[in-house]
């Protein structure tokens, strides 16, 4: 029996978690249905939108995703400090822009008097809302949810248009976060849907790319894609929020894999995306394997040895799982 959600999450240990949710009963997200012809290729913008969106209500940021056929990737930061700077009204009108909130709700944030006992159930709602807005299970919720209405609606039909249950892997460590968000780009190139990362439709490497190649300095913060969690350059003293990384670095080993992949041969990978697998204490074969079997090659958690035992020591497992997987992976 899977986990609880709760008992597979730890923000203390790391806010990078990688998602997939799938269709079932043959439903398309996208793509054509050889049996019908029916084409659904306008539900990957209906997905895109939602996911850039949601950011914006949530403390939780994108930084990698991609948009399949029946199913969708992304790689998700939980911003748990933004969302402790939030204001009660700030908290409360988020909220409202998801759901209608209560009667205690609407009366605050239109201003009306409140006695004692009021506010302080309010208070209540507010510190469930705030946490809710930190949480990976419903920024999930919200996003399928709104999807499945649409897509049911469309097709005329009622019941289940996602699995019950979306996958989430915890992204221990540097390494982990790269080889997963390098495997999320990837996607459309390993299913033959487009010859290179910077042509993959409805995918971050995509709205990354194009963004680089009209901007100065493509590795400024400023100058990277405002809907998605940007790469903050190299380790340093007082980094900012972002990605451990320069943009520039990450797209060049990204297209580099990419290359391999669709040529279907070994290939190489050039000097300087070389000193950074060095970097991250990986490989080109462990990269290679991760970047096109990633979540297959993990179950719950991803990263070295040390974080994983972490990780399992605060969230009280008995035994770490997918030990050997990951000492194999990250040595």
């Amino acid at each position: 029996m899977p986990k609880p959600r709760e008992q597979q999450i730890s923000i203390e240990e790391t806010p990078y978690y990688h998602c997939v949710s799938r269709c079932v009963r043959r439903a398309f997200l996208c793509g054509t249905d050889s049996s019908t012809g029916e084409c659904y290729e306008h539900r990957r913008g209906w997905l895109e939108n939602k996911l850039l969106e949601l950011p914006n209500i949530f403390a939780i940021q994108i930084a990698a995703y991609a948009i399949m056929s029946n199913h969708y990737h992304v790689v998700l930061f939980v911003d748990a400090a933004e969302s402790n700077l939030w204001t009660d009204e700030q908290v409360v009108e988020r909220w409202h822009s998801l759901f209608k909130g209560n009667l205690l709700s609407q009366r605050f944030m239109r201003g009306d008097e409140m006695n004692k006992a009021d506010l302080a159930r309010l208070q209540i709602y507010i510190t469930e809302w705030r946490s809710r807005l930190t949480d990976i299970s419903w920024f999930m919720r919200v996003l399928n949810e709104s999807i499945a209405r649409e897509a049911n609606q469309e097709d005329e039909c009622t019941g289940r248009f996602w699995e019950g249950r979306f996958k989430s892997q915890a992204l221990l460590d540097e390494a982990a976060l790269a080889a997963c968000m390098a495997y999320v780009d990837l996607n459309p190139v390993r299913a033959g849907m487009a010859k290179t990362p910077e042509e993959s439709a409805h995918t971050s490497i995509k709205v990354r790319a194009e963004k680089a190649k009209s901007a100065q300095a493509p590795n400024h913060l400023f100058q990277q894609p405002k809907e998605l969690l940007p790469f903050a350059g190299n380790p340093r003293q007082d980094m900012p929020i972002g990605i451990t990384m320069k943009l520039t670095d990450y797209l060049e080993l990204v297209d580099a894999t990419g290359r391999i992949i669709r040529d279907d041969k070994r290939g190489y990978i050039p000097g300087n995306s070389v000193r950074i697998l060095d970097r991250l204490g990986l490989d080109e074969d462990r990269w290679l394997n991760m970047t096109q079997n990633f979540e297959q090659s993990f179950g719950t958690f991803a990263g070295n040895e040390v974080k994983l035992r972490s990780i399992c020591d605060r969230l009280s497992y008995q035994r770490p799982p997918g030990l050997n997987r990951c000492r194999t992976a990250f040595g």
